[in-house]
């Protein structure tokens, strides 16, 4: 008998021994547990993420409503009340330990309410700031107010800061999936968030 044939006997008796079974079964289970395991990092890593930007939206959206409205315009570049809105934005993110992607040293593209920074260094993907302040509700198309019903019952438009946070985010997940289901990706690339605060001035 020759020794392939020998090895391939022993291989078929291994499979009718409890051990074999065992082995082909973590074999058949084993991408499974790869998929999970990475799903549930990944998946927490994620809803982690979110929690901080959320914090980042809300601790930018607070300051901006808390500065003075003077130095806004309309069709100029980022006055100083919103180069420190994102200045305030880009510190938590830095202090959180999360990538800030360049949003430091982000030119703003917006000329006037909503003033757009975007900034892909070293990054995954385009991390998107989007600052929206009116100075007041007689502003021309506010693209910011909340609705607010007062007292006597008559509703109010009041000014206000929105801070919108678009964050790539890379999934390790894209990579295991494969293992089970060839070809499938999970679509969701961006991680958003924003806040909106009523303005005190």
């Amino acid at each position: 008998m020759s020794a392939a044939r020998s090895c391939a006997w022993r291989f078929l008796a291994l499979l009718e021994t409890s051990g074999g079974a065992s082995i082909v079964e973590f074999a058949v289970a084993l991408p499974l547990l790869v998929v999970l395991v990475v799903g549930i990092f990944d998946f927490g890593a994620a809803f982690n993420l979110k929690q901080e930007l959320n914090n980042a939206a809300r601790q930018g959206a607070r300051f901006g409503a808390s500065q003075p409205t003077n130095d806004l315009c309309t069709g100029c570049a980022a006055p100083p009340s919103v180069s420190a809105i994102r200045y305030v934005v880009d510190s938590y993110l830095t202090n959180a330990k999360i990538n800030d992607c360049g949003l430091k040293t982000a030119a703003s593209s917006g000329a006037g309410s909503p003033w757009i920074y975007t900034a892909a260094t070293g990054c995954g993907g385009t991390l998107t700031l989007t600052i929206v302040r009116d100075a007041s509700a007689g502003v021309a198309a506010p693209t910011c107010q909340l609705t607010m019903t007062n007292y006597g019952g008559s509703t109010v438009l009041t000014p206000c800061t929105k801070i919108t946070i678009q964050y790539p985010y890379q999934w390790r997940f894209n990579n295991v999936i494969q293992l089970v289901a060839p070809g499938s990706h999970f679509l969701l690339s961006t991680i958003p968030t924003d806040a909106t605060v009523a303005n005190q001035d």
